[in-house]
């Protein structure tokens, strides 16, 4: 009897909520073994010799006792998180990972790089984050369940964008740098650190005073509630947002196969009619549920919700940052002070590379104007509408108000912190 189409769609989802179920089964002990960092928790047994074992073996911490705050940058794909995230990264008391729900995704739900099932979408909010908590208690090795082939004695060379992550290439994660490697590239880091041990690397992590994450795979600030209201983690997160149509030509250049209707769209002035308009509109429903939720305040969001425009942070970065560092209550590092002042004035071809960080951020802005027809402008203010005006994004009556730089088309808006 030949299946429809259905059917195999209803399997494939079972299977993926059970795989997923079977990794939380098999990770929830080490997870809770020992709920407290607490010598008089483990002479509590009468084992006191087990009871020893089982807390120097657990690799978690339960309770965040020394209250350290904790950052997720949640942002979306082109939008300036990978410089957000450096201003993290270049913190010397900062562990920062560089999208580890990078291995969430492709092991739950492999080849779909953007998933509008809301089946797929629930089973990865609940194992993204599990992980996050996990990594928020410096419990690297709860990655091992995602990563593919699984590490060896705690060693893997697959971890995503290891090299992005500046503890991870540093002592005493990587032991083979000299002094002359202490600014890597990051391809040189891989080179040069080999395989990553997990057990350095969580070491690594408690020895900072703070762990900080970027992600574009969490849709919105909502999705993160449980990990807010854990006062286990005292989690803050930064919403990155960026002018839609900024990111849609920032996606068109960089991920050219994906977007391939949407470019001869603005090559020919024909649109495609197989065109995918979803890879617009979900970024703009996305923005508009999450800010909408931080922007109407609700009590689980005081204190710990900033949302932050790329274009402010591009035009003003060394006071835009200095305020998200005083909303953290992290004081400001001059590494970070350094790293803005190298990182921001780059020429033309200081910005080859599609993940790099070092530009002209005051021209880079708005730098998509001159990117998009004016058609394909028109068709994203239409159907992004409601979260443009929300952002203070101003619409473009005609080609030539589009293209006069003079003319800016964001508005002058202050988006205070939640305190």
């Amino acid at each position: 009897m030949q299946c429809s189409w259905k059917a195999v769609l209803l399997l494939a989802l079972a299977s993926i909520a059970i795989q997923y179920t079977a990794i939380r089964t098999f990770t929830a002990k080490s997870f809770h073994s020992c709920p407290i960092p607490n010598p008089v928790n483990c002479s509590l047994s009468q084992d006191t010799d087990a009871a020893d074992r089982l807390c120097d073996e657990s690799p978690t911490f339960a309770y965040n006792l020394s209250r350290k705050t904790h950052v997720l940058i949640l942002a979306t794909t082109r939008s300036g998180s990978s410089f957000v995230g450096q201003l993290f990264n270049q913190h010397f008391d900062v562990f920062y990972l560089f999208e580890p729900l990078y291995h969430v995704q492709y092991t739950l739900i492999p080849k779909l790089t953007q998933s509008k099932s809301t089946t797929d979408r629930r089973v990865m909010l609940g194992a993204s984050r599990d992980l996050l908590r996990s990594l928020y208690d410096c419990d690297l090795y709860f990655l091992e369940n995602y990563i593919k082939p699984q590490p060896v004695n705690h060693t893997t060379d697959r971890l995503f964008r290891r090299g992005a992550s500046k503890a991870l290439c540093s002592p005493p994660v990587c032991e083979s740098l000299g002094a002359v490697d202490l600014h890597l590239e990051e391809g040189d880091c891989v080179k040069k650190c080999g395989t990553l041990n997990l057990t350095l690397a969580t070491e690594s992590c408690r020895e900072h005073g703070h762990v900080a994450i970027k992600t574009v795979r969490v849709p919105e600030v909502s999705d993160l509630r449980a990990l807010v209201e854990d006062p286990r983690l005292n989690l803050k997160v930064i919403q990155l947002v960026r002018d839609p149509r900024g990111i849609l030509a920032s996606r068109s250049e960089t991920f050219r196969d994906t977007y391939r209707l949407w470019r001869i769209w603005d090559g020919t002035g024909r649109k495609p009619y197989n065109l995918d308009v979803t890879q617009l509109t979900t970024v703009c429903e996305d923005f508009w549920n999450s800010v909408s939720t931080g922007l109407n305040r609700p009590p689980w969001l005081k204190g710990k919700y900033m949302l932050v425009r790329y274009e402010d942070l591009a035009r003003n970065p060394m006071k835009k940052t200095e305020e998200i560092y005083d909303f953290l209550g992290i004081p400001m590092d001059s590494n970070v002070e350094r790293w803005i002042q190298n990182n921001t004035r780059g020429d033309r071809s200081s910005s080859k590379h599609k993940y790099g960080t070092v530009r002209n951020s005051a021209a880079t802005a708005e730098k998509w104007r001159f990117r998009l027809s004016y058609e394909i402008v028109a068709f994203t203010q239409h159907a992004c509408q409601q979260v443009l005006a929300q952002l203070g994004y101003k619409t473009a009556s005609s080609e030539e108000e589009l293209k006069n730089l003079s003319i800016s088309l964001v508005e002058e808006r202050d988006f205070l912190p939640f305190s």
